[in-house]
């Protein structure tokens, strides 16, 4: 089957591989329909996020149909469509059984105290083979598939996997109540999820970018927007707050924070020659050059800046184990609660789903770009770059 390999940083391939089997009696194997293009595969590639080895799949955001079923799966049939959480539980550990999925005790081959599992990543992550292929293996796939409903389309699903459950966990994290005003740092497809939360929730929002194009769909949800490269978005979000700040902030942005993007990280991209290049970014802020490991991600240092005293902090974006600086003396000295972590992703599918089949939510409209598994390598240059339009991209193995 076709997949989308790693191989070094800067250097991913479309390239043959062997089909998944069942390894387990409590595995699936799943046909792809549908996958995607997240900002967390940058980090992989680009190399802010260390640990990948060369062979591995990326991807960890799945759509397709149920192939083959161990003996041990009972709750699905070959044939169901299905969505695929990015996050993989064992379902049965005392942390799956109380929805903190992101924390499962069994699914991580580095044991109880190596954190979360998912699909596409490093060894740290269990080194579980992604989504960006035309076939998968589902472990513990009675609690890692959600099977979809006729209604529910591939294009509404896909973003599902993923972004969906993260931006609405953010919003859940910063415990958004009726009247609140909510900052959200980073309008991509994470953040913009983040942003319908939160005004699901009752939410007064102000999204936080730099891209015209995000910022303006930010817009057309009904937030109000900040261009950070046009004025101080700390100054202007404390004008908008009558200078008492907003009761929430929502980190979206995560290590990109620490980079300012100077370059694709997909120069070095090649489909068969490999040519390794390893991309390190110049920060980009108002001020000055933040280096990871050095200083605050900037979206955290005006994140705790903005937020009103006892505000509360929600941190989804995605950091490495390695950076260990936090503005902790302002987050004290301001009260503030700060929560965090990976999303829990199979916790929120039923109320997700009902929002999309009521019609309460379009995920589809966060959708900007369809392509064929063919052209991977050239949509991660596309995407990573941020060239207009490119906010979220979906992925179609020719097989679907």
């Amino acid at each position: 089957m076709k997949a989308v390999v790693f191989h070094a940083i800067g250097d991913i391939r479309l390239e043959d591989v062997a089909d998944p089997v069942i390894q387990c009696p409590t595995d699936a194997i799943v046909r792809l329909t549908s996958s995607a293009i997240c900002g967390t595969d940058l980090h992989f590639v680009r190399g802010t996020f260390p640990g990948m080895k060369p062979g591995q799949i990326l991807g960890h955001e799945g759509v397709g149909v149920v192939e083959k079923l161990g003996p041990l799966v009972r709750n699905f049939s070959i044939g169901d469509r299905v969505v695929i959480p990015s996050t993989i539980g064992c379902g049965t550990c005392s942390y799956c059984r109380e929805g903190y999925y992101a924390q499962c005790d069994n699914a991580n081959s580095g044991g109880k105290r190596a954190g979360t599992a998912f699909f596409g990543g490093p060894e740290a992550a269990g080194g579980f083979p992604g989504l960006q292929a035309e076939k998968a293996r589902v472990p513990w796939a009675n609690v890692n598939l959600v099977k979809l409903p006729d209604e529910i389309t591939d294009d509404q699903a896909i973003l599902m996997s993923d972004i969906f459950p993260t931006g609405w966990f953010g919003a859940d994290l910063a415990d958004i109540e009726q009247g609140h005003t909510v900052a959200v740092f980073g309008a991509g497809p994470v953040g913009q999820f983040a942003i319908a939360a939160a005004l699901i929730m009752g939410g007064r929002v102000i999204a936080v970018d730099r891209l015209e194009d995000r910022l303006d769909m930010a817009r057309r949800q009904g937030a109000e927007t900040v261009n950070f490269e046009e004025e101080d978005p700390v100054q202007t979000i404390l004008e908008l707050t009558g200078g008492i700040g907003v009761d929430r902030a929502i980190d979206a942005v995560g290590v990109d924070a620490q980079h300012a993007h100077h370059g694709p990280a997909a120069a070095g991209f090649h489909e068969h020659e490999a040519e390794q290049k390893k991309i390190v970014p110049e920060a980009k802020t108002s001020g000055d050059k933040w280096v990871a490991g050095d200083a605050p991600a900037q979206a955290l240092d005006w994140a705790v800046e903005a937020l009103c005293k006892a505000g509360q902090l929600s941190i989804i974006g995605v950091y490495p184990p390695t950076d260990r600086v936090f503005p902790i003396g302002k987050a004290m000295n301001k009260n503030l609660t700060v929560k965090m972590g990976n999303c829990n992703h199979r916790r929120y599918y039923a109320t997700l789903i009902d929002l999309v089949r009521s019609g309460t939510i379009d995920p589809v409209g966060i959708l900007t770009k369809v392509e064929p598994l063919q052209s991977a390598i050239e949509a991660y240059e596309a995407f990573d770059t941020r060239e207009p339009g490119w906010i979220k991209v979906e992925l179609k193995p020719k097989a679907a």
